[in-house]
């Protein structure tokens, strides 16, 4: 508290005491309202601040839902993605497996008309004179081993099957390797376009998240 000293009274003058009074409230009403407006505007400043804090704490736990919602998200696509194709490859094995056996069976059944018709044919003929072609078949004939196949039990039945099958379809087998390989090799491509196209857009994404994330 500041020392307080007595003003000079001027001599034979009038001294007014009520002005000197009046101008002393004055003065401290003004510092009162002067203490009063920097309470008032620190106050004002601290809630700002305050509101800019929970600003930034709000905005940065709903980035955060935002990424996991994202990861979340793309991780049920990628399992989703995983459990198609592995559907699909199954379905397309089962399916090549059951059209190999028809093919098998249909050969096996074919092979089987063919050689009981030639033998029929070659009967019939008996003592005819043969032609060229008639001599070629017969001797086609002759070089085919008889089926035999009656006492055949079903894994017997199924190596002859799978025998005769890889000799009929001989021409075949590198044609459709061939085709199978390709028909990967595509669908390779695809998939690794599909995952580079992935992250260029995860990665343009994540750009755009860092420019506005608070630091």
């Amino acid at each position: 508290m500041t020392n307080i000293t007595a003003p000079k009274i001027p001599d034979g003058e009038k001294v007014d005491f009520d002005d000197i009074h009046r101008k002393r409230q004055e003065k401290d009403l003004s510092e009162l309202q002067s203490l009063i407006e920097a309470h008032f505007i620190q106050r004002k400043k601290e809630e700002e601040e305050l509101i800019a804090l929970v600003n930034r704490i709000e905005k940065r736990r709903a980035e955060r839902a935002e990424q996991q919602r994202v990861r979340a998200e793309r991780e049920k696509e990628r399992q989703a993605r995983m459990a198609e194709e592995k559907e699909r490859k199954e379905q397309e094995e089962q399916r090549k497996k059951q059209d190999e056996d028809a093919k098998k069976k249909k050969a096996l059944s074919n092979m089987t008309q063919q050689y009981s018709a030639g033998q029929k044919s070659e009967s019939r003929r008996g003592g005819k004179k043969q032609t060229e072609r008639e001599k070629k078949k017969k001797i086609l004939a002759e070089r085919r081993k008889p089926l035999n196949v009656d006492h055949l039990n079903e894994e017997k039945l199924k190596e002859k099957a799978s025998e005769l099958w890889q000799w009929l379809m001989g021409l075949e087998a590198e044609k459709f390797d061939l085709s199978e390989k390709l028909k990967r090799q595509k669908y390779d491509i695809n998939q690794l376009l599909a995952r580079v196209q992935d992250h260029q857009n995860a990665k343009g994404r994540g750009k755009g998240k860092m420019g506005g994330r608070l630091r």
